[in-house]
């Protein structure tokens, strides 16, 4: 099945991937659609797609289709936009913001290998003590002279 939507008469199927919930990022809404849930002029969409601030999905004959995750972006232009931001401003900071996610996704996989690395030398650890018997052991005198009291 490719990203082309499911999609009949300009409604959206409403089917849910294999785990149950939504997918996010399956490209179902029209721009007509899309423009309407978001409450901008479809116009604007095809403005901010020329900008490079949304980049839906295209059909096999070239229409457009909008995701929830799309629609999300949509969101934050309007959030940034409705701040004072202009469009470039607006590219920039969703760019910032998506490097800054993929960091915190990278460090959270480093620390995730650190705590793992720690684990496996602690493991290794345990492996490696010889167990020290706990009984006491009498003195000998080897040397044969008497042990002064």
């Amino acid at each position: 099945m490719s990203a082309l939507s499911d999609r009949e008469g300009g409604r959206a199927s409403g089917r849910a991937v294999e785990g149950g919930a939504p997918d996010s990022s399956r490209a179902v809404y029209v721009i007509s659609v899309a423009a309407e849930l978001a409450g901008v002029h479809p116009q604007t969409l095809r403005i901010y797609e020329r900008r490079g601030l949304l980049d839906p999905s295209r059909t096999r004959g070239g229409s457009r289709r909008f995701s929830e995750r799309d629609l999300d972006r949509l969101r934050r232009i309007q959030e940034l936009t409705a701040e004072g931001c202009n469009l470039e401003g607006v590219r920039q900071v969703l760019e910032l913001e998506a490097e800054v996610a993929r960091l915190r996704a990278a460090l959270a996989r480093a620390r995730a290998e650190a705590r793992e690395a720690i684990e496996s030398t602690h493991r290794q650890y345990r492996r490696d003590l010889v167990p020290l018997s706990q009984s006491p052991v009498p003195y000998a005198n080897t040397r044969g002279t008497p042990r002064r009291r």
